[in-house]
C-alpha cells in the first residue's frame, strides 16, 4: 500500500515536472518565429508588396540623412535600414513594425563617434543589442509602458530639438565645429557662417518647401524622396556650392567583428544603456501607436525586444549603427496596405536593390538636402496639440515636460530619462502624501446607540475618533504626527484605519510614537478596522506592542466605542473609590 502510495506521488511529480517544461518550451516558443507570423499573407502578400516598396522609398532619404547625421556616413545609414529592417521584421514583436535608423540615435551616437570613432558605435549596438534580447527573455517589455505621458512628450521634444540643431552646419554649408554639446555647436556654426554663403540654405529651403508643400497637392507622393531629387537636379544643374554625399558602396559589407580596443569598451557602457533604453522605449512607444492603426493582432512587447536586439547584433555585424522601431515608416506601411511582417522585409530587399542599381545617383545628393529633410522630420516629431494640452493641463505635468526636454538637450537621453521619471515619482508621492486625510468622526455619526443622554455627553467629551485616509507613508508620516499629537481634553483616542489603502514601516513607525505619546500624556489609544495586511506590519514594527493592551486592536468602530465606554466607566469608578 506504502508503495502503491509512493508510486501515486512520484507519477504526479513527474506530471508537474512534465507540465512545467512545456509551459517552458510554450513560452520560448512564442518568443521565436513561426509560420503563424505569416497568416493572411496568401490572400493579402500583393498589398504587403506595395506597402514594402512605399515603405523603402520613404526611407531611403531618411537613411542616408541619419547616417550622415550620426557621422558614420551614408553608408552606415543604408546598411543599418536593410539589415535592421529584415532582422526585426523576421523576429520582432510587430507585424507592421519597420525598424531602421532613427534621429533619437543619432543624439547618442555623434557623441561616441567623436570620442571613440566608428568602431565604437559598433561596439555599443552590439552590447546593446545582447542587453535587449536579455530584457525580451526575462519579460521586462511590459514595463515600458509606466513612463508618464509628459515624459515621453518632453523626452521627444528634446530629441526633436536635438536632430534640428544637428543639421545646422550641413544647412549652413560649413564644416561642422568641433564639440559634444550639440547647441554649442550649432551655435559655434552659425557664427562660422555669418552670411559666408548662401547656396546650401537654398537647398534646404527648397526641400522644406517641397516637404511642405508636396502632400497638400497629392498626399500619395513620397514627399521627401522628390525633394532630394528635385535638390539633386538643381545642384547638378546650376553648379551650386554644396558638398555632396559621397562614395557609397552598391552592396553590403561583408561581415566582420567590431574593431575596437578593449580598454575603451568600459567608458562606452553609458552608450551601451542609452542605446538599449532608447531602442526599447522608442520601438515599444511605435508599436503601441502602430497596434491602434491596424486591425491586426497586437504586438508582444518581450519579442519586440528581442527582435530589437538581434538587429542591433547584426547590424554591429555589417558596419551599420543602432537601429529601433520608426514610427515614421511604421506608420507608411500601415497606411500603404501592410498587415504582415512580410512588408518590412520586402522593405529591406528593396532598399538592398536601390542600392546596387542607382549608386552613382545617390552619391551626388548634396548634404543639404539631407539636412533639409531632417529638420522638416525633427518638426514633425513634435505634436504641438499634445505638448500644449500637457502644458494647460496642470503645473506638474507642464514642469515634467520641461525637465525632461530640458534634461535631454543639456545631458544625455538616459539622464534626461531618468530626470523624468524621479520627478514624476515625486510628485506622484506628494499628491498621494496631499491626499491622505486624518478626519475627526464626530461620535454621534458612528452609527452607535448611547444609552443615555448624559453617557453622549460624556462620550463627546473624553472620547474621539479619527478616520485615516489615503495612504500612510513616508511622505505623509511627518504631517500625522504633527495633527494628532495635538489631541487634548480627552481620555481615550479612535483610529480608524478601515480606509487606510497604503501603509509602509515609515507610518507604521509614526503610528507606534504617536501612540506612545498619547499613552504617555494618559490617553488611550485604541485601533478599529484595521486591514489584516496592515495589521501584520504594524505586528511587525511593533506598533501594536506600543498600545497599553493587546486588545486595544477592535474589529469594528463600534465594538471600539462599547470598549472605550467601559474603559471611562472603569476610570470614572476608580476615582470615585479613590
Amino acid at each position: 500500500m506504502r508503495r502503491r502510495r509512493d508510486d501515486e506521488t512520484h507519477g504526479r511529480v513527474r506530471a508537474g515536472d512534465r507540465e512545467s517544461r512545456a509551459r517552458r518550451r510554450a513560452a520560448l516558443a512564442a518568443l521565436l518565429p513561426s509560420r503563424r507570423d505569416y497568416r493572411g499573407l496568401r490572400g493579402g502578400w500583393r498589398a504587403d508588396l506595395i506597402a514594402g516598396i512605399t515603405v523603402a522609398i520613404v526611407a531611403l532619404p531618411l537613411a542616408l540623412g541619419f547616417g550622415v547625421a550620426s557621422g558614420l556616413g551614408a553608408e552606415a545609414g543604408i546598411v543599418t535600414a536593410i539589415v535592421a529592417g529584415i532582422a526585426a521584421g523576421v523576429f520582432g514583436g510587430s507585424n507592421v513594425q519597420v525598424s531602421g535608423p532613427t534621429g533619437a540615435m543619432t543624439v547618442v551616437l555623434v557623441p561616441v563617434v567623436a570620442s571613440v570613432g566608428p568602431g565604437g558605435v559598433l561596439v555599443v549596438a552590439l552590447l546593446a543589442g545582447l542587453l535587449l534580447i536579455v530584457a525580451g527573455a526575462a519579460r521586462l517589455g511590459r514595463y515600458a509602458g509606466i513612463l508618464p505621458w509628459p515624459v515621453v512628450e518632453g523626452f521627444t521634444v528634446g530629441i526633436a530639438l536635438l536632430i534640428f540643431l544637428q543639421q545646422v552646419p550641413a544647412a549652413l554649408g560649413v564644416a561642422k565645429p568641433d564639440g559634444e554639446n550639440t547647441a554649442a555647436v550649432a551655435v559655434r556654426a552659425v557664427a562660422d557662417w555669418a552670411g559666408g554663403g548662401w547656396a546650401a540654405l537654398a537647398v534646404v529651403a527648397l526641400v522644406v518647401a517641397i516637404m511642405v508643400g508636396l502632400p497638400r497637392l497629392h498626399r500619395g507622393l513620397p514627399a521627401s524622396l522628390v525633394a532630394v531629387a528635385a535638390a539633386t537636379v538643381l545642384t547638378q544643374l546650376t553648379a551650386l556650392d554644396v558638398v555632396p554625399i559621397g562614395a557609397i558602396p552598391s552592396g553590403l559589407p561583408l561581415p566582420a567583428l567590431p574593431d575596437v580596443a578593449l580598454s575603451d569598451v568600459p567608458g562606452l557602457l553609458s552608450a551601451v544603456v542609452a542605446v538599449a533604453a532608447l531602442a526599447a522605449i522608442e520601438s515599444l512607444l511605435s508599436a503601441k501607436v502602430a497596434d491602434g492603426m491596424a486591425d491586426g493582432e497586437p504586438h508582444d512587447p518581450d519579442r519586440e525586444l528581442i527582435g530589437q536586439g538581434v538587429a542591433n547584433v547584426a547590424v554591429s555585424f555589417f558596419g551599420g549603427m543602432p537601429a529601433t522601431g520608426a514610427i515614421a515608416r511604421t506608420a507608411v506601411n500601415v497606411r500603404a496596405g501592410g498587415r504582415t511582417r512580410a512588408a518590412t522585409i520586402v522593405h529591406g530587399f528593396v532598399l538592398l536593390a536601390i542600392v546596387a542599381v542607382l549608386t552613382p545617383l545617390l552619391e551626388r545628393v548634396p548634404l543639404a538636402a539631407l539636412a533639409g529633410v531632417l529638420m522638416v522630420t525633427a518638426v514633425r516629431m513634435v505634436e504641438f496639440g499634445t505638448v500644449t494640452r500637457i502644458v494647460r493641463s496642470t503645473r506638474s505635468d507642464a514642469a515634467l515636460l520641461i525637465a525632461t526636454a530640458g534634461a535631454t538637450v543639456a545631458f544625455d537621453l538616459v539622464i534626461a530619462v531618468g530626470i523624468g521619471v524621479a520627478l514624476a515619482a515625486l510628485l506622484a508621492l506628494r499628491a498621494m502624501a496631499v491626499s491622505t486625510t486624518f478626519d475627526r468622526d464626530p461620535i454621534a455619526s458612528t452609527g452607535t446607540t448611547v444609552d443615555a443622554e448624559m453617557e453622549h455627553r460624556l462620550l463627546e467629551q473624553h472620547i474621539v475618533a479619527y478616520r485615516l485616509d489615503g495612504a500612510l507613508f513616508f511622505g505623509a508620516a511627518q504631517r500625522f504626527l504633527l495633527e494628532l499629537t495635538e489631541v487634548s481634553d480627552v481620555e481615550v483616542v479612535i483610529l480608524r484605519l478601515g480606509r487606510l489603502r497604503v501603509l509602509d514601516s515609515t507610518g507604521a513607525q509614526a503610528l507606534a510614537d504617536l501612540i506612545a505619546h498619547l499613552e504617555h500624556r494618559g490617553i488611550t489609544v485604541l485601533l478599529a478596522s484595521v486591514r489584516p495586511q496592515h495589521l501584520l506590519l504594524l505586528e511587525r514594527v511593533g506598533t501594536v506592542d506600543a498600545l497599553a493592551h493587546e486588545n486595544h486592536v477592535l474589529p469594528t468602530i463600534d465594538e471600539a466605542l462599547v470598549h472605550a465606554r467601559r474603559h471611562l466607566a472603569r476610570n470614572q469608578r476608580a476615582a470615585v473609590s479613590v
